[in-house]
């Protein structure tokens, strides 16, 4: 334990930055839209029902390949949470690279924000499950014109 004391505090997000560059290497690389390389989604193997992280790995790909619009169709809810988490990453990363320059105390989050986060998560499970927002099923487009 005092071994990791020592370590830079930058270690970690470079680290995490450098496998992440790996997996879009690989997302790159490796279409997941053909079988046998990536494993498939134990809940929908079990339940025959899309869980929210269904379409993911197809959604990062399309991004890696500039496909905005073919990812929003794999994963709604990713789209709406890469920026927070790509936001999230580069103040951690800045902050422990530079932790003085103008660093301020990190705002809490309100108390109600994480049981938000899930509540959302959980209604778009079930929503896209039902008929009627089956364009939140993955691959499916949002609109019939795309």
């Amino acid at each position: 334990m005092r071994s990791l004391g020592r370590v830079h505090p930058a270690t970690w997000p470079l680290g995490l930055g450098a496998v992440g560059l790996v997996g879009v290497v690989l997302l790159h690389t490796v279409d997941p839209n053909q079988p046998g390389f990536y494993p498939g989604c134990p809940w929908l193997a079990l339940t025959g029902t899309f869980c929210p992280g269904c379409g993911t790995t197809r959604a990062l790909s399309a991004l890696t390949h500039l496909d905005v619009l073919g990812a929003l169709s794999m994963n709604p809810l990713l789209m709406l949470f890469l920026p927070f988490a790509l936001y999230s990453y580069l103040t951690w990363l800045r902050n422990s690279l530079w932790p003085h320059r103008g660093s301020r105390p990190p705002v809490p989050l309100p108390a109600w924000a994480p049981w938000g986060i899930l509540a959302g998560i959980v209604t778009f499970w079930i929503l896209r499950n039902l008929p009627w927002f089956s364009f939140l099923a993955p691959g499916t487009p949002l609109l019939p014109s795309w």
